[in-house]
């Protein structure tokens, strides 16, 4: 009798082709616009040298960062996986006359030369990859020495932690491949940073998710627009998307502190500020 076999992990080039066309999904340029604002206060918080300032935007989407990094007078460059996404941060620098360069590319094999930026940013993006150890490499690797990280991470004990673990009982990640909420951990992250920067302080920082909606309709809203959360329904039979859906909309109803939660959602959100310096 044949002895059973263990299932192969898919390819490193398998996970990065599955990660791309979940990004490519839905439209998430419509969620990025509901967390603008706290893109900008990302931005303000930090201590940008002066001009010329080279600041890489890491897993830029589709320019949060970037734009308001580049109204303070930074030379920014973004560089994000999806190509759909860039169409549209390239779309929203020309409309504020702003110049910046966007490139596909990969958090995890930067396409620029080392020590080529002053300041790295990410919001809600570099997490993502799946070698969390190579992401640090290669942040570490583009920065001067004495450069600027600056991330902004979904920590596992926020909305979008659980928002995230609920979507993985359902849609399992790839055998060995990290929580991407591990980055919202202090403790992880630095252990993570620790090979290649000093100084690392990090901050719970408080970001609300502020929608018009009731539950159901903040489940719809993700479920269209969210790449992730999309993807993860695509998956599922129809009563798997059934019992998925009425979970998350459990969680956005057991969440919401707005006073009117027939027609508004709101959800106080956290996330995990790290800063640190390039040794």
């Amino acid at each position: 009798m044949d002895n059973p076999t263990t299932p192969q992990p898919p390819s490193i080039d398998k996970i990065k082709d599955s990660m791309r066309a979940t990004w490519m999904a839905g439209d998430f340029g419509v969620v990025a616009r509901t967390i603008s604002g706290a893109a900008d206060e990302f931005i303000g918080r930090l201590d940008l040298p002066p001009s010329p300032c080279h600041l890489l935007d890491v897993a830029c989407g589709t320019g949060n960062l970037a734009i308001p990094a580049a109204k303070r007078g930074a030379a920014v460059t973004g560089v994000d996986i999806a190509p759909n996404l860039l169409v549209q941060a390239r779309e929203r620098a020309a409309a504020e006359g702003l110049t910046i360069t966007f490139d596909e590319g990969d958090a995890e094999a930067l396409p620029y030369p080392n020590a080529s930026f002053d300041v790295v940013v990410t919001m809600f993006g570099a997490m993502f990859a799946p070698r969390p150890e190579l992401v640090a490499s290669e942040l570490a690797r583009v920065l001067k020495p004495g450069g600027l990280l600056a991330m902004a991470n979904w920590n596992p004990a926020s909305f979008s932690g659980k928002m995230f673990r609920l979507g993985a009982q359902h849609t399992p990640p790839p055998p060995g491949i990290a929580p991407p909420v591990l980055w919202g951990d202090e403790a992880t992250v630095r252990v993570r940073l620790a090979p290649d920067f000093s100084n690392i302080t990090t901050e719970l920082i408080p970001i609300d998710f502020d929608m018009p909606f009731d539950a159901a309709g903040c489940v719809d809203f993700f479920r269209t627009y969210f790449g992730p959360t999309q993807m993860a329904f695509n998956r599922l039979d129809a009563a798997s998307q059934s019992t998925f859906a009425a979970e998350l909309e459990a969680l956005w109803s057991g969440d919401n502190v707005s006073p009117a939660p027939a027609a508004h959602t709101l959800i106080r959100n956290e996330y995990l500020q790290v800063v640190a310096t390039r040794t």
